[in-house]
């Protein structure tokens, strides 16, 4: 099994840091992984996306082309991204900043109330850990307790009150259906 993951959205969301969570999930399982950031010239409010990489066999190159699965936090990603994506592709879009919708039917497309689930939880910025839940249900690329080990290596000066937030919007992400 390998998966190549583009992760899309603007500095400040979390993007960097959900791909960084990803690949040590992928190396907390015991699997090979890549991970290749790429930032705007501005960092909060600028673009950003990630590419990761998580397979059963040694990883040739951290580059992502034709991604297997998308993860966009907003409108001009979903523009970019969604047309690399492989046919039959898992598209994951935040619904609450996204407006438009996916234009590809060859895609199995989630959309997700990211924004609106962290807002409920009481922090907008934990979108980012609604979206890795939803996509680690949807996929079984990686376990869900797997994530919230990953994300307290990730986050090591985060007090605990922060990490079991994100803990809840991992599960709130995962349980949805």
């Amino acid at each position: 099994m390998t998966k190549e993951i583009i992760i899309a959205g603007f500095g400040g969301q979390g993007i960097v840091s959900s791909g960084i969570i990803l690949a040590y999930g992928g190396l907390i399982e015991d699997k090979h992984v890549t991970f290749f950031p790429s930032y705007g010239a501005e960092m909060r409010g600028g673009t950003a996306n990630c590419s990761v990489v998580i397979s059963n066999e040694p990883v040739a190159s951290p580059i992502v082309a034709n991604p297997d699965i998308v993860i966009i936090m907003n409108e001009p990603s979903l523009a970019r991204f969604e047309p690399l994506l492989k046919p039959k592709g898992m598209l994951f879009y935040n619904r609450t900043l996204i407006k438009s919708q996916p234009k590809r039917n060859d895609l199995l497309i989630v959309p997700v109330e990211a924004n609106a689930i962290a807002e409920e939880l009481g922090q907008g910025r934990i979108a980012n850990m609604v979206m890795l839940g939803t996509m680690a249900k949807k996929t079984g690329v990686i376990e869900l307790e797997t994530l919230k080990k990953a994300q307290r290596k990730r986050y090591t000066k985060a007090d605990d009150k922060q990490l079991v937030l994100n803990d809840q919007a991992l599960e709130r992400g995962f349980d949805l259906e």
